[in-house]
């Protein structure tokens, strides 16, 4: 498939804006470009009965901030169920404010709690930090859930990028804790150890993710270069303490045709199948990386929200 028209005029006015590449800034100009840009092609913000930031404990001692979406007044006779859900930003970038829109739409349209999570980022914080910090606000909720009206029985796990790599870890340390989620909704995850797979080659440059900016992200992530074998850097081909896939929450996966993850998305996909899970993987045409962030000006992307959402309602058990 083509490039689709409006994120072919995406790109355009992103090379026409001149901005420089995040490869090319500090962390933490990157930071402030990224929160200042984040909300330009959003849809509009949902009106949510509460949004509350809450300070999450951590197994170091630390806390996190983790925000709290709320759509409809709670009812402890009938708890809600809940997503736990990790930003984007190749592990460098994003908070729970550039994800806000799209927490409200997740809460909205699959009618549930979501828990938005401000894992600590690199490179001050590196790798496993954000991993222990994911697993730690989703065991939290999983502990507290009765007091928020949250059913701790219907707790699923997402994410986008580096989130949904975050995603994908926690499923398999839920089931290991014997808290398993009900899904792992995972958005253009990164998976893979060293970005060589064909995609990554073929996408490299032009598609607004780019190979030096990927390997800025991880570069500034990783301790040293061991880390890239660690399972929980990549699920799909890491061989240090990699555990056995089966049995791990239901997974949809959303990819897209013109992101250098897509290959390695799908690989995932297609390891998820062969240890026995129930795999869904939706491949959007003419989509870039980023894409479920551009709603506000692409229909598809709205489309591809609307898909996801369902995913998670049928997970949650709730009826269209």
């Amino acid at each position: 498939m083509p490039l689709n028209a409006k994120i072919a005029l995406v790109l355009d006015m992103v090379a026409r804006a001149g901005r420089a590449p995040y490869h090319e800034m500090t962390p933490q100009q990157a930071r402030a470009s990224y929160e200042k840009s984040a909300s330009v092609l959003e849809i509009a913000a949902a009106p949510m009965h509460s949004v509350e930031d809450l300070q999450v404990p951590t197994r170091d001692g630390a806390t996190i901030r983790a925000r709290l979406y709320l759509p409809v007044e709670p009812q402890w006779s009938e708890p809600l169920p809940a997503l736990v859900y990790f930003h984007g930003g190749g592990f460098t970038v994003g908070s729970v404010d550039t994800h806000d829109a799209l927490c409200r739409m997740f809460a909205r349209d699959a009618r549930c709690a979501v828990l938005s999570v401000d894992y600590r980022l690199a490179p001050e914080h590196k790798f496993p930090t954000a991993v222990n910090d994911a697993f730690d606000a989703y065991a939290w909720l999983h502990a507290h859930a009765a007091e928020f009206a949250i059913d701790a029985a219907r707790l699923a796990v997402g994410g986008d990028s580096a989130g949904g790599t975050l995603a994908t870890v926690c499923a398999v340390l839920a089931r290991d804790a014997g808290i398993p989620a009900v899904l792992q909704m995972l958005i253009y995850p990164g998976t893979g150890s060293h970005q060589q797979t064909a995609s990554h080659k073929r996408l490299a440059n032009g598609y607004l993710l780019t190979e030096p900016t990927v390997q800025w992200f991880f570069n500034h992530y990783v301790r040293d270069a061991s880390d890239r074998d660690d399972w929980r850097f990549a699920p799909l081909d890491g061989a240090h303490g990699a555990p056995d896939f089966h049995g791990v929450a239901p997974a949809w996966i959303a990819v897209a045709e013109f992101d250098p993850l897509v290959d390695e998305g799908e690989a995932y996909a297609e390891k998820l199948l062969a240890a026995g899970n129930e795999v869904t993987l939706v491949r959007f045409p003419g989509m870039i990386h980023e894409f479920f962030k551009m709603g506000g000006f692409v229909d598809d992307a709205r489309r591809a929200q609307a898909q996801a959402a369902q995913a998670l309602r049928a997970a949650f058990g709730i009826e269209d």
